[in-house]
Parts: structure tokens; sequence; C-alpha cells
């Protein structure tokens, strides 16, 4: 995406603490000398996905507005699909100057499926 706007992204309240509680396991992890977990690859899944909505914030898979829980109170939501089966949501808000995509959620396939209401097989 070629744009002259700034383009951030902002982890914002549950997506910040999870990804915190993430990092925190991750470095208690590799001073113990693990090199490779399941909350290592997560965390490098994230950071990836994180690296390319800097460059294209329309680079997840659009929600349907019909969707979109009420209480998240967005226009727009987007979702990108992390390691082992967990979820990136996020929105995305724009003017004049910057382009900013902010993550909400980062949690697992169960969780995702609860919070926008999809029903198991």
């Amino acid at each position: 995406m070629t744009t002259s706007k700034t383009i951030k992204v902002i982890l914002k309240d549950q997506a910040r603490e999870e990804y915190e509680a993430l990092s925190k396991i991750v470095g208690e992890q590799k001073q113990k000398g693990k090199t490779n977990s399941e909350e290592l690859r997560l965390l490098r899944s994230i950071d990836r996905k994180v690296a390319i909505l800097k460059y294209n914030p329309a680079y997840g898979q659009n929600i349907p507005k019909t969707l979109i829980p009420k209480v998240l109170d967005v226009d727009n939501l987007f979702r990108v699909e992390l390691t082992h089966y967990w979820r990136m949501l996020y929105t995305i808000r724009t003017n004049e100057v910057e382009i900013v995509s902010f993550v909400l959620y980062i949690l697992d396939h169960p969780t995702y499926d609860k919070l926008l209401g999809y029903r198991g097989r």
C-alpha cells in the first residue's frame, strides 16, 4: 500500500495486556534456555502481523458489519489469523494525516468464536 499518510499500529486494552503477559512468559522461557515454545511462536506471529499492518493496514479479513459485536463500538473490524488458531482483531481509523490500526483483541479461537457469536458444531 502506497500512501503519504503516517501508518501506526497501537495495541489497546486486552490486546496490550495479552501481549505484555505473553512477552513476560517468553522472557522467562528464554532465561531458562527455551528457544521454541507455543508462546514464543505466538509472540513471533503477532510481531510479524503487526509489521505487516504497519505497511498494509487493510491486510486482515474484513468482518461483516452485521457480525461486529455492539460492545466494541467500531465501524469496521478486521481479523488476522495467528499461529495455533489464535486471532487478532483490529479496527482502522484514518484522518487527513495518518492511518491508525487499533489492535483490540488477541485471543484464542474459542474466545474469538464466543465474542463474535459463532456457534460450535
